[in-house]
């Protein structure tokens, strides 16, 4: 047997232990390339360093003066009489000529002297070429030293030579900022003739007219056909870049709005996806192709617009000039600001394409902005968008990144930012999960049922009539729906979190406002295990005299509505809520700035209506009475909410109808003074201000004072219209407001005082009468007659 038998007889490696060594062999490999790279690297970074202190050392060396002798009196002497003796015409014209061509060749006085190398030696490229850049000679520096900066070195055949320019010496005088149109005069070629305002105003009416043709042409073409013109978008991007000084501000502009026109118009209604490898490396048909090749497209120049609108806003806040010369500093806020609008509009129009994640920390931090406009169109577009969001994707991340940046800026941010989370559209969202699960759910039959209780045709009926129930029940996106309020769950979560947060560390920070205004809104929505601790540190926030009137009243009520959701098993008496709500009733604002009304009357109603059976007949008149008084004093449109809120009282308890009455029920006698309403004796008195407002300015206050002093009735003469009885005293008072400075309804016009009939003749029945008036009148006419044509003399004394 010879070696070739032994090689056969030799085992096959298995494929797992193939798999292994190639996978080891890669790794080697690629550890290999990487310590190659590095190593390269480590020698370059050397390298650089070695040429880089060599250049410091160079640029640092101070320069010392040649060594010069002074020769003694006696050799001068003796060289000068020397000199003289020679002959003048000791040299021809032609060995002058001579020696003056040798002079500018090289020679020993030329050349080098520290180098040892011989006169007529090859050049040779220098091993040690920064040291013999260090010997050769330099000037004396005589004039005052000048700053200089280092530039890239030159290398040539005979080494490397450093590069070096004195940097420019700006005077005081020309530091401020260059203006649009001192570099436009800087940019204009001198040897162009210089054109008049009126030329160059026509020649800028020109060029602007051809860039927006040009503009237009190119998204008209990406319009008309995305797929073929997708790379048109290039084109109309690096229109963002333009430099012509006379059109670069407007020409950015405009090219910015028809970029996000376009993306609004082209961009498909799904998230697109990178394609894998497997994807890629499969082939597909010709259309599938081509719409990969436009999805990959659309996506790229999408991101690039969004990094130049990103830029844009960078430049302007760091207040620098980094693209051209051809836009100055003061253009670029109006840049700003347009790029802030289409960024805007492209959260607002474009919440499930890529990059909204991207789009929404661009747009969060400059809700906080100090720029009112840019802080106000942020704001708006964030509610805009809150409000739209029926799944609460866009939400979340909205409300985490929000969390975010009020936690970093320590609470430092202003109240518009958590005002904007009250347009969360969490409110649609059954929280309740108890009913859904003791609702029957429907079941499916098992195998061994089915096979005992059914027969063979009942079984296969039975397993078609479950297989579309199944498909009935992912139409029905009954799984989505569960996703919705999991996503709503969480971001609640986050919002609370928020809120909760400040009341602990920030309670008199400027946020506390909108935090109490969001904890009335989503109180119901609270977990019942944080109530004792939320009432406990919402009543002594209105103890501590720290809160405005309107802050207390938001405090009361969210109490108010947790107590009415969720809090109806927690045996809490809130009495205290009441006597500071009936005690600070008369502070509500009577003038234009009458906003608190609407928190009053939502107020009312939970504290009142919803929780009739938990008051007692005594707090209720008691408010009634005090609500009539108040309706003095305010402006028409709180005194219509003001009386409505009264006829709901009268209606939720009917027995107050007793305060319509002059005579006292029972002892003692109404104490308005008092700050609790159940001893204040409101049995006692009368709703005597109804017949003042009966007889008020506005037609409405008007009915509705006459309406109650006839009890409130639902039908009859005294009832009031359908359109006024359905509607709520919230309602009421925005449908009534004053803040446009208009009335509501419109006042009438007065009536005409022209007489519409003219007596005809004599106005005297008695002629006698008659004859002697006009006779008096006549001889008074004839004594106090003027003539103007007699020159008047004055009297002489």
């Amino acid at each position: 047997m010879g070696p070739a038998a032994k090689k056969n007889r030799k085992k096959r490696p298995s494929f797992r232990k193939l798999l292994k060594t190639s996978n080891l062999k890669l790794e080697n490999k690629q550890k290999n390339r990487q310590f190659k790279q590095q190593s390269s690297a480590k020698k370059q970074r050397k390298e650089q360093r070695k040429l880089r202190q060599a250049i410091t050392d160079v640029s640092h060396q101070t320069l010392k003066p040649l060594e010069r002798y002074k020769k003694r009196p006696e050799d001068e002497e003796e060289e000068e009489e020397f000199l003289e003796s020679l002959p003048t015409d000791m040299m021809d014209e032609d060995d002058l000529e001579q020696i003056k061509a040798m002079a500018h060749k090289a020679s020993f006085l030329t050349r080098d002297i520290s180098s040892s190398a011989p006169v007529h030696a090859k050049k040779r490229k220098s091993e040690q070429s920064v040291e013999k850049y260090e010997k050769m000679p330099r000037k004396m520096q005589m004039q005052k030293e000048k700053e200089l900066i280092h530039l890239l070195p030159i290398k040539d055949k005979s080494g490397l030579i450093p590069q070096s320019m004195e940097k420019p010496v700006v005077p005081e005088a020309e530091e401020e900022p260059m203006d649009q149109e001192e570099l436009e005069i800087e940019e204009e070629p001198e040897s162009g003739p210089s054109l008049t305002p009126q030329e160059q105003l026509e020649l800028r009416a020109e060029r602007l007219m051809e860039k927006k043709l040009h503009i237009a042409s190119l998204s008209s073409a990406v319009l008309a056909d995305p797929h073929v013109n997708i790379k048109k978008l290039k084109e109309l991007r690096a229109m963002l870049m333009e430099t012509d000084p006379c059109v670069a501000v407007t020409v950015r502009k405009l090219v910015m709005v028809s970029l996000m026109e376009v993306f609004k118009d082209i961009v498909p209604a799904y998230r697109i996806r990178p394609l894998t490898e497997e994807e890629k490396a499969t082939k597909v048909k010709k259309e599938t192709q081509q719409l990969r090749e436009f999805e990959e497209g659309l996506v790229s120049q999408y991101k690039f617009y969004l990094e130049d609108l990103e830029q844009t806003i960078k430049d302007w806040k760091q207040k620098k000039q980094k693209r051209s010369q051809a836009v100055s500093l003061q253009c670029y806020k109006g840049l700003a600001e347009v790029a802030i609008r289409c960024i805007c509009d492209l959260l607002v129009a474009l919440p499930h394409f890529n990059f909204h994640n991207n789009i929404i920390v661009m747009v969060v931090p400059l809700m906080n902005d100090s720029v009112r406009t840019v802080s106000e169109m942020s704001c708006e577009a964030v509610r805009k968008l809150l409000k739209q969001d029926k799944l609460g994707q866009a939400s979340l991340a909205m409300v985490k990144v929000i969390s975010g940046m009020v936690k970093s800026r320590n609470y430092n941010v202003k109240p518009e930012v958590l005002k904007c989370l009250l347009c969360l559209r969490i409110k649609e969202v059954d929280m309740k999960k108890d009913t859904e699960d003791t609702a029957p759910k429907k079941k499916f039959m098992l195998f061994k049922e089915r096979k005992t209780n059914l027969s063979r045709m009942q079984r296969k009926w039975k397993k078609a009539e479950e297989k579309l129930q199944k498909e009935l029940l992912e139409a029905e996106a009954t799984e989505s729906k569960d996703k919705k309020i999991k996503l709503h769950t969480e971001t609640l979560n986050i919002v609370f979190l928020i809120y909760f947060r400040i009341l602990k560390k920030a309670q008199k920070s400027i946020l506390l406002s909108s935090v109490l205004e969001g904890l009335a809104k989503f109180a119901h929505l609270i977990n019942l295990e944080f109530f004792d601790d939320l009432l406990a540190v919402l009543f002594g926030l209105i103890i501590s005299g720290d809160l405005t009137y309107r802050e207390s009243l938001h405090c009361i009520l969210t109490s108010f509505h947790i107590l009415s959701g969720q809090g109806d098993v927690l045996n809490i008496d809130p009495l205290k809520f009441y006597s500071h709500l009936y005690k600070t009733l008369l502070t509500l604002h009577a003038g234009a700035a009458n906003d608190d009304t609407a928190i009053v009357l939502q107020c009312l109603d939970a504290m009142l209506n919803k929780r009739r059976k938990q008051v007692n007949l005594l707090r209720a008149q008691a408010f009634v009475k005090r609500l009539s008084t108040l309706g003095l004093h305010v402006l028409p449109d709180s005194c219509v909410g003001i009386l409505a809120a009264n006829r709901t009282l009268m209606h939720t308890f009917p027995k107050c109808d007793i305060l319509l009455d002059n005579e006292m029920q029972g002892s003692g006698v109404y104490l308005p003074e008092l700050d609790v309403p159940e001893y204040c004796n409101p049995q006692n008195t009368g709703l005597w201000e109804l017949h003042l407002l009966k007889s008020h300015y506005h037609p409405v206050v008007r009915k509705f004072a006459a309406h109650l002093m006839k009890g409130a009735p639902s039908e009859g003469s005294g009832a009031l219209s359908m359109e006024l009885s359905r509607r709520t005293p919230v309602q009421l008072f925005e449908d009534y407001s004053v803040k446009d400075m208009t009335f509501n309804p419109p006042v009438a016009e007065p009536p005409s005082k022209k007489k519409e009939h003219f007596t005809i003749g004599h106005a005297f029945f008695d002629p006698d009468l008659k004859a002697q008036i006009d006779a008096a009148l006549q001889t008074e006419s004839e004594q106090m007659s003027l003539d103007f044509t007699l020159q008047h003399t004055p009297q002489e004394t």
